[in-house]
């Protein structure tokens, strides 16, 4: 029996319809966290949900740690939940068999800048167990290097797109019709977006027929109306903040008519609309010291550095070439071979 743990989020509920669709589903059991009217997915008896209060939360970690030690192998769709690292620290002999799917911000938590005592805690528990998990699954080859680097990992990389919202989606499918040079910039509310910064790089740019978008609806609502605020002073109606979760195939259609992408993070983030963009042909512009500006190049895909942002339309045949690399590597096909990788290693 294969176990995966997650606390729920947008990537979870298609990850478990492709397992269903793709494998054999007896063979894998789901513990989750979070809210399912949020992040509705299909139930069956193989899926297990926290119940919420103290007595629900009590029982389910104790469940957890039951079912860690009956498991062959244990999938960890991300390692932020601090209950779940003590409790794998308190059983080190459970590592050898977890596979830590690499998510980004769990990784990057080491490099936060408001560092207090309970971050100093979380860090020695996060150490001794990165540093003993068997397993580390991504397709960026420089996460799991920064593991390696900051936390000692010695687990097995496995390449893997990991989920669905990683592969390529057709553009034959989606809307490109479009008056204005359509900008995105970012892809939720979290601070680590940058999107100030970002902005500032619009302005030369303002009196330009542009619109600017910004998904807002996910993350620090706060911080969203401190973007949306700045943003509109700067740019006025040319803004345009998308502050409502939009279904996935709303939200395929206005990645279709996006021209230009900034994605100013100073780490891994964004991957699964970087991947859509590039495989609709758009042009994309990234922090070139971040890990996935790496892995692009290395794999002769063409992104843009945001420090020398401009809104110059895209060479044709750059776009077909990344087009064509995308739709190649980046299918569910290969996603599914990968998985059965793990699943059977």
């Amino acid at each position: 029996m294969i176990l995966h743990v997650a606390s729920l989020d947008k990537f979870i509920p298609p990850f478990i319809d492709f397992l269903a669709k793709n494998f054999d589903s007896s063979q894998h059991r789901f513990w989750l966290n979070g809210d399912r009217n949020r992040y509705p997915y299909q139930d069956n008896t193989s899926t297990y949900q926290v119940k919420p209060g103290f007595l629900g939360e009590a029982t389910a970690y104790l469940r957890l740690a039951m079912e860690l030690n009956r498991a062959e192998k244990v999938i960890l769709h991300g390692l932020f939940d601090p209950k779940i690292i003590i409790i794998l620290s308190s059983m080190p002999w459970l590592l050898r068999n977890c596979y830590w799917i690499i998510w980004g911000g769990d990784l990057y938590v080491r490099n936060l800048e408001k560092k207090n005592w309970k971050w100093h805690l979380g860090e020695l528990f996060r150490s001794f167990v990165i540093k003993r998990i068997g397993h580390l699954v991504t397709y960026i080859e420089g996460d799991v290097d920064l593991a390696r680097k900051w936390y000692g990992a010695t687990g097995k990389h496995h390449e893997c797109l990991m989920y669905t919202s990683n592969l390529y989606s057709d553009p034959n499918a989606i809307s490109s019709h479009k008056k204005t040079i359509n900008i995105q910039v970012g892809n939720s509310a979290d601070p680590s977006n940058n999107h100030i910064e970002a902005l500032k790089k619009l302005l030369p740019y303002k009196d330009s027929d542009i619109k600017i978008h910004v998904p807002l609806s996910y993350g620090d609502q706060a911080y969203a109306s401190t973007v949306i605020r700045q943003g509109s002073e700067w740019f006025g109606e040319k803004l345009k903040p998308l502050t409502d979760f939009m279904p996935l195939e709303e939200y395929l259609e206005l990645l279709g008519d996006i021209d230009i992408a900034m994605f100013n993070h100073r780490r891994q983030q964004a991957m699964g609309n970087t991947i859509t963009l590039l495989g609709l042909g758009k042009k994309v512009f990234l922090r070139s010291d971040v890990t996935p500006w790496k892995m692009f190049k290395k794999n002769k895909i063409t992104v843009y550095d945001i420090e020398d942002f401009d809104i110059s339309p895209m060479d044709t045949e750059i776009s077909k070439k990344n087009q064509e690399f995308i739709r190649e590597h980046f299918s569910r096909e290969k996603l599914a071979l990968q998985l059965k990788e793990v699943f059977e290693s």
